[in-house]
């Protein structure tokens, strides 16, 4: 079980050691509603979703290296390492630029496949740290463009705060939406839920209100009108994600919902709540939002 304070490093601090060593700090991201409105020609989906960072991070370093080598610690991640999405940053920026070979170490925190955009985060910041040590002078429409190559939300993580996220999920408008100060707790159950599962029970179809005008209103009214479209066919089928989603409004949670295709449940609390016990058999996550 993953619990505690939010990481005393912001989410967004890029910290040189010293002049040819860096360390990151890849934060997560939740969906505050998420609207499956269309099936595409090309076999995506439109959707719409308000994206909003959140501090539940890994931890990334890259130190220079005789030749081009990557470690994973932590959390197990699946596949050949020097698959992953921060070495394809890696070599993205290596195609246009002389970049040398790098030793990169990935210390995994953030649930993978989760709904939480770890991997999709871990790919970003790489390319944002690549920017800065190597000082390639990129601005941050040229790393979006980087980054849109690399997954459809990973372009999010480039200036990393709240925005209305709309086409297949990578085209963004920036939300004047602050939830500062409310606490948050992560639950993530461990359930694996594919893709595929998850959209096997959408019917796509445009919301009867837009988004972006419910999440104006203030939070205790978000209860029965901002929607994870894929929250109700995936609990009927794994229940736990329906006993968690309770188990926070019993702690009183001001909102509380699934987050991404699943499994992972988060809610929005006034005060810091002592509802740990509950969750002991979780990987789970609190911290104060900023």
């Amino acid at each position: 079980m993953e619990m505690g304070p939010i990481n005393p490093a912001c989410s967004i601090t890029i910290k040189n050691l010293d002049k040819h060593t860096m360390v990151v700090f890849p934060n997560a991201k939740i969906n505050i509603g998420l609207h499956i409105t269309q099936k595409r020609s090309d076999g995506y989906h439109n959707v719409e979703s308000c994206f909003y960072p959140i501090d539940w991070t890994d931890a990334l370093e890259i130190a220079p290296s005789e030749r081009l080598t990557c470690t994973i610690s932590g959390m197990e991640v699946p596949g050949n390492v020097m698959d992953n999405l921060c070495i394809r940053a890696y070599h993205l920026l290596r195609a246009d630029y002389n970049l040398p070979p790098i030793d990169l170490h990935l210390l995994k925190a953030i649930p993978i496949g989760a709904g939480l955009g770890g991997g999709s985060a871990d790919a970003t910041f790489t390319l944002k740290a690549l920017n800065k040590l190597e000082q390639l002078n990129l601005s941050e429409e040229a790393l979006i463009q980087y980054a849109r190559q690399l997954g459809s939300d990973c372009a999010f993580f480039v200036k990393n705060k709240p925005v209305f996220s709309f086409h297949k999920g990578d085209e963004f408008e920036p939300m004047d939406l602050s939830l500062k100060g409310r606490w948050i707790a992560v639950i993530n159950p461990g359930i694996h839920i594919s893709t595929a599962e998850a959209y096997a029970g959408i019917r796509p179809r445009r919301p009867a209100c837009d988004l972006r005008d419910i999440l104006k209103t203030p939070i205790q009214e978000w209860k029965d009108q901002v929607i994870n479209d894929f929250e109700a066919p995936l609990a009927r089928k794994h229940p736990t994600i329906a006993q968690i989603k309770a188990q926070l409004y019993e702690a009183g949670a001001l909102y509380a919902s699934m987050t991404g295709s699943g499994s992972t449940v988060y809610g929005f609390f006034e005060n810091e709540t002592n509802f740990y016990s509950s969750f002991v058999n979780y990987n789970s996550w609190y911290g104060i939002m900023k």
